[in-house]
């Protein structure tokens, strides 16, 4: 944990005290919030906890992508509801939907998120946003206008802070996770093999998906031959360090990962800024590239990673981190596939 004074909490800090104070007047008072009013009140004590936890505890977890989107919807409804005429479903729903547009644009604004982590994160959040929403619409008659609706209001934002640091506090080891994506290339497994080991500079990305700033393959390199060769992998935003451990020519070549670079370039109006997730999002810890000899001079050639992330709830982050990562082996597979193919049509003529 950081000191107060010389670190980002004290801004989210003195944000949040003001806020809980401007809550506590509008729940004091008999009038009703607007939709402005609620969306923005919402909106910017969210972002001061969000930063708050993110910041202190550099954690992203259950409560961070769960807990607080259900809050959102569960808030929209009891502000915008309490002391004002009963509104439709759809009327809370678009409360909640701007409470969420303008989170992101202030995690942007604050410096504490970049516009790819945030749209990934946006499915997970609206569907928890609607649920709090059809939960607590089902009940506000009974419990509105009730004493206890206030202090509950005041109690979730103040116990957010805490839930984030008690699970920050708890042990955890990611799983490991495997991708496997395969290519079949009109080469010997000798050609594919060459240009696996090491291959030349690939050309710029086509992929709309290496443009949102997330790291790409650039080149491969080699120093030495056999079993403690050093592999490295340079991406755009720096090198993976990979100590082959297998070196089957020309069938398996499998390695290490001792060093990664960041998973990606957060968009941001700031130019690169570098939230805690950015180091942590996609870990590798091995891969390998296995050659099968197939009929005709063929090769089925088929890359593997196992690797680790440290978001939570594992599995929502997974379906995105294995599609990056299959995407990633895409980009290395076809680019060996055409080396090895222009290098066998070369050797026939």
């Amino acid at each position: 944990m950081k000191s107060l004074i010389d670190s980002p909490l004290l801004l989210p800090v003195a944000a949040l005290v003001i806020l809980l104070a401007a809550l506590h007047v509008f729940l004091s008072r008999r009038r009703a919030l607007g939709f402005l009013e609620t969306a923005v009140l919402m909106a910017v004590a969210s972002v001061a906890l969000i930063a708050l936890g993110i910041a202190w505890f550099e954690y992203y977890g259950w409560v961070l992508f769960v807990l607080w989107p259900f809050l959102i919807g569960v808030g929209a409804v009891v502000l915008y509801r309490r002391n004002g005429p009963p509104r439709t479903f759809g009327r809370y729903v678009a409360v909640g939907s701007s409470v969420l547009g303008l989170v992101g644009v202030g995690l942007i604004l604050v410096a504490v998120e970049g516009g790819i982590c945030l749209v990934m994160a946006f499915p997970m959040a609206y569907a928890l946003m609607l649920l709090g929403i059809g939960l607590t619409y089902r009940r506000q008659a009974r419990f509105l206008e009730t004493p206890a609706a206030p202090a509950l209001l005041l109690l979730l934002p103040l116990l957010a802070p805490l839930l984030m640091g008690a699970e920050a506090s708890v042990p955890r080891r990611p799983p490991v996770y495997r991708v496997h994506t395969t290519v079949e290339i009109d080469a010997p497994p000798e050609v594919v093999w060459r240009n696996v080991v090491s291959f030349r500079e690939l050309p710029p990305p086509d992929d709309w998906l290496f443009h949102t700033g997330l790291a790409y393959p650039v080149r491969a390199e080699i120093r030495g031959r056999g079993v403690g060769a050093i592999r490295t992998c340079q991406f755009s935003t720096g090198p993976f360090v990979e100590p082959i451990e297998v070196w089957d020519e020309p069938r398996l070549l499998r390695f290490t990962v001792t060093s990664n670079p960041p998973s990606l370039q957060e968009l941001s109006p700031y130019g690169a800024i570098h939230p805690p997730h950015v180091q942590g999002f996609l870990v590798s810890k091995q891969g390998q590239f296995r050659l099968v000899r197939l009929p005709g001079g063929r090769t089925r050639l088929e890359g593997t990673t196992w690797y680790q992330h440290g978001l939570y709830p594992a599995g929502y982050w997974r379906l995105w981190s294995d599609w990056i990562i299959h995407r990633i082996h895409l980009r290395v597979l076809e680019h060996v596939k055409r080396l090895s193919e222009e290098e066998a049509r070369g050797v026939a003529l």
